[in-house]
């Protein structure tokens, strides 16, 4: 398998940002798939009562978040924050001596 790190680093960029759109898209059919199974279970089981907005809104606040990191620039946690954390990383095993 051919290493990233031989391609120049616009290749690997794009690389990154396709990863992170892909696993947006992912999570996204995976929400709207375990839901739709949840809200037929609900209508089944108990229809007089609607308990699947619950998991419906606790997950869909963690979807809306992944897609502010996905879409609004990666300003939090984006791709200087992960810069700089693999600078870090890389300055402690050199310190440490690790490998």
């Amino acid at each position: 398998m051919e290493s990233t790190l031989d391609h120049p680093p616009e290749y690997r960029a794009a690389l990154c940002r396709v990863r992170q759109l892909r696993g947006f898209y992912t999570h996204l059919s995976v929400y709207l798939a375990v839901n739709a199974g949840l809200l037929v279970i609900n209508l089944i089981a108990s229809p007089g009562r609607l308990w699947v907005v619950w998991p419906l809104a606790g997950w869909g606040i963690g979807l809306l978040i992944h897609a502010a990191g996905v879409f609004l620039g990666g300003r939090w946690l984006g791709a200087e924050w992960e810069r700089r954390k693999v600078e870090e990383f890389l300055e402690r095993q050199r310190r440490d001596g690790r490998p």
